[in-house]
């Protein structure tokens, strides 16, 4: 039976990054009979456009009823006027949450090629090989109550809500230590404690269910010492379980420890492994339409559909082989260029990589 794969393209630089993302992942359907078949659909500004909403019902369905989805991105200048209810970013938000996508994966490797295209010395970041566990359905992005308020003095006041329940920490805490556990058997735990009411109870929680990972060593820091960590020495870690508010950010900033965050492809999964995979990067609407962006994000997040949801694990390789196997040729977009490396655009370098693959 065909396995059904949803692609949202969406807005900004969202369709030219699918473009070439589609092509390596037909090149693949094709190469290891994968007996896939495609559907397209909208979300965020574009289903706005279409629509009136950043995410259909329709759209919705056809998500569930696909056994993974694949994201562009969301968002744009055209659409931050409008209520703040409807702006494409709550598309995004709503599909992971109905989809019941808790846990974010998203790895931070350095590709040797690019060791100069990072923003710290080679020495620090060689070898670099992180995974940013984030929990992405609850926390301050989905708490309520939250809005705007006019205080008794006139002022308005804007208040938003960060709880997280036992289980919601639990499960997410349970993927940290799955994943540590077949990676280098270290676990960090990020959060604020020291403050925030939310962190004690999760740095409670996340220190019960290390009872049963007894193999992997656990350790816990402070968000502002993490973000600091990460650019002093980010060898130290291996897997980082941390919030979504937390998360969001750590892990743009290990985006520049590797170059680009262009670079950087993420899983967002189920408790049954069913997954939408995307880019960490935005829409970029500055880039949008100049052919210029880096395909390399959301092909790379292909490789983690095939091997998070669909435990095709060779061909994961295969994707992952060809993208380096371009970087050796000394391809480069824009932002991960440096001098001596051919600078091409986003079709040339999803081009490259299909060629690779189809010679593997």
């Amino acid at each position: 039976m065909s396995k059904q794969i949803l692609i949202l393209p969406g807005d900004g630089i969202g369709p030219e990054i699918m473009a070439e993302a589609v092509k390596v992942l037909e090149l693949a359907n094709e190469k290891y009979s994968l007996d896939f078949e495609f559907s397209h659909d909208v979300i965020g500004g574009a289903a706005i456009d279409k629509h009136g909403v950043p995410l259909a019902d329709e759209t919705l369905d056809r998500a569930r009823a696909a056994d993974a989805v694949l994201l562009g991105a969301v968002g744009g200048p055209k659409w931050d006027k409008i209520d703040r209810d409807i702006r494409p970013e709550r598309g995004l938000l709503k599909i992971r949450a109905q989809l019941g996508l808790f846990g974010n994966l998203r790895p931070a490797i350095l590709y040797p090629q690019l060791a100069d295209a990072s923003s710290l010395k080679p020495e620090i970041v060689a070898g670099l090989d992180i995974l940013i566990v984030r929990e992405l359905t609850g926390g301050i992005y989905f708490g309520s109550p939250r809005g705007v308020r006019e205080l008794e003095n006139g002022e308005r006041q804007a208040y938003d809500t960060l709880p997280y329940s036992e289980s919601e920490i639990r499960r997410i805490a349970r993927v940290g230590f799955d994943m540590a556990r077949v990676r280098g058997k270290k676990l960090c735990s990020v959060d604020k404690a020291n403050v925030l009411a939310s962190s004690q109870l999760w740095r409670e929680i996340v220190e019960q269910v290390a009872l049963d990972y007894p193999d992997v060593e656990l350790s816990h820091m402070y968000v502002d010492n993490a973000a600091m960590q990460l650019v002093r020495a980010p060898k130290q870690f291996d897997v980082i379980v941390t919030d979504n508010l937390f998360g969001d950010i750590l892990s743009d900033q290990a985006s520049m420890l590797t170059g680009s965050i262009g670079m950087l492809p993420s899983a967002s999964l189920d408790t049954n492994n069913k997954g939408m995979y995307e880019p960490c990067h935005g829409s970029a609407p500055d880039i949008a339409g100049l052919g210029i962006a880096n395909p390399l994000a959301t092909i790379l997040s292909v490789s983690m559909m095939l091997r998070y949801s669909f435990s095709l694990g060779d061909a994961a390789d295969a994707i992952e082989k060809a993208v380096s196997l371009v970087l050796d040729q000394g391809l480069r977009t824009g932002d991960i260029w440096s001098q001596g490396c051919t600078k091409v655009g986003t079709q040339e370098m999803g081009d490259a990589v299909v060629a690779a693959l189809r010679n593997l």
